[in-house]
C-alpha cells in the first residue's frame, strides 16, 4: 500500500511540474530579448485571485537599455487605485543564452529562459501586503506575438499553493 502511496504522490508532482520553455524553440517571431526590450515599451496588465477575479488593474512604462549583455529596465507602475510604485531590473545575458536578473524586490536572483518567441522568467518577489512583506514565487511566460507586441501571463505561489495570476501586453512605441 506504501508503495502505490508514493508512485501515486510521484505522479501528482509530476503532473504539476510544467513543461519547459525548448516545447516554443519553433515557433516564429523569434525572441531577441536584447532587441525587444529596448526602447520605450508599455504594458497594461490585470492581477486576478485564485477565484479568477480581477483585484487590481495597471499600466507601466518601461524604459529599456543595454549595453553590451547587461540591459536596465527601468519600470513605472500606476496601479488602478491611484498609487505608483518602480522597479528597476538590471539583466545580464549569460555565456549559455539564459538570463539573470536583480531588482530591489526580487529576492536572490531572476532566472530566464528563451527558445522561439518564448521567455520563463522564473524569479522570488517580496511582495508588500497590508504592511506586511511576503516572498511569493513568480512563474513568468512570455511570447512574442510580432515586433511590436508580447502577452504576458505570470503564475503566482507560496509554498506551492496558487496565489493568482499577473496578465498583461507589452507594446513597443
Amino acid at each position: 500500500m506504501k508503495f502505490l502511496l508514493v508512485i501515486a504522490f510521484a505522479l501528482g508532482l509530476t503532473a504539476c511540474a510544467s513543461k519547459g520553455v525548448e516545447q516554443y524553440r519553433a515557433e516564429r517571431p523569434t525572441l531577441d530579448l536584447k532587441t525587444y526590450l529596448n526602447g520605450t515599451l508599455e504594458a497594461w496588465g490585470i492581477f486576478q485571485g485564485r477565484g479568477g477575479e480581477v483585484q487590481k488593474r495597471f499600466h507601466v512604462v518601461i524604459d529599456a537599455r543595454w549595453t553590451g549583455d547587461t540591459g536596465v529596465l527601468d519600470e513605472h507602475f500606476s496601479w488602478s487605485d491611484g498609487t505608483t510604485s518602480r522597479r528597476v531590473w538590471t539583466l545580464t545575458k549569460q555565456a549559455d543564452g539564459t538570463f539573470r536578473g536583480t531588482a530591489d524586490d526580487v529576492v536572490g536572483e531572476a532566472i530566464g529562459e528563451v527558445a522561439g518567441n518564448a521567455l520563463r522568467w522564473r524569479y522570488v518577489l517580496a511582495l508588500p501586503v497590508d504592511g506586511k512583506v511576503y516572498n511569493v514565487d513568480f512563474d513568468d511566460w512570455m511570447f512574442l506575438m510580432d515586433d511590436k507586441v508580447m502577452l504576458n501571463r505570470s503564475y503566482m505561489s507560496k509554498w506551492g499553493f496558487d496565489l493568482g495570476e499577473v496578465t498583461l501586453t507589452f507594446v513597443k512605441r
